[in-house]
């Protein structure tokens, strides 16, 4: 109870922060959209959140509008996205939008990543579904991981087949391992992932050891 408690403080006060600190980013965001495809700046998913509730997940349009509405899962078509698409992706800034979930709670700055409604019905099954006991989150082991890895598929099929196993684990074992001092470690992860993306390196050193992790807890 403690955990939840300051977890959910902290998310508050770090996603008011985010919001202010990040608002010039918001601004050559919006600017970018709009310059390269005119239409909508933000993006609605439905995502299957804690507990397997839905919400709606907010990011930053990275698609051409006409394309964006048919979007039918988390991995589209590289045709999809105009180039300043291609470059918030690359830098996570199209994910700045969810700092708004987790101001109304439905996300947390550290947690499993939210899945569609098809991935939840598919994957999310038994032990699996360990997930849906902590808030879905911005950021995280399966996340980061996702971040290196999953971004470079833009096929469906191969993603599920070559990353989603892995990022099934990851999220499993954030979920034992999950505590105060556990996400801030996470925090600190990300951050150095973003600035190595930026720099077009990648960071898998830190991947190394989440998978190591979920070894072990899986072996348990």
């Amino acid at each position: 109870m403690f955990y939840k408690v300051i977890k959910r403080i902290f998310d508050f006060i770090c996603a008011l922060i985010g919001i202010i600190g990040t608002s010039p980013l918001w601004i050559v965001g919006i600017i970018g959209i709009l310059i390269s495809d005119w239409g909508p700046v933000f993006y609605t998913a439905r995502r299957i959140g804690k507990n397997n509730k839905p919400f709606k997940m907010y990011k930053f349009r990275s698609m051409r509008v006409a394309k964006a509405a048919t979007e039918a899962s988390l991995r589209p078509d590289e045709d999809r996205i105009f180039p300043f698409g291609h470059f918030i992706r690359k830098v996570k800034i199209d994910e700045l939008p969810q700092l708004l979930n987790i101001l109304n709670g439905t996300m947390s700055i550290i947690g499993p990543r939210p899945v569609a409604q098809d991935q939840f019905d598919m994957f999310r099954y038994g032990k699996w579904n360990e997930a849906a006991k902590v808030p879905v989150g911005l950021s995280g082991p399966a996340a980061l991981y996702d971040f290196i890895y999953g971004d470079q598929i833009t096929d469906e099929k191969e993603y599920m087949v070559k990353v989603y196993p892995t990022r099934r684990e990851l999220e499993y074992t954030y979920v034992q391992k999950a505590g105060i001092f556990y996400d801030l470690k996470m925090i600190v992860y990300t951050v150095i992932c973003i600035l190595y993306a930026v720099y077009g390196k990648e960071c898998t050193w830190i991947l190394n050891e989440f998978v190591e992790d979920a070894k072990k807890t899986m072996n348990k």
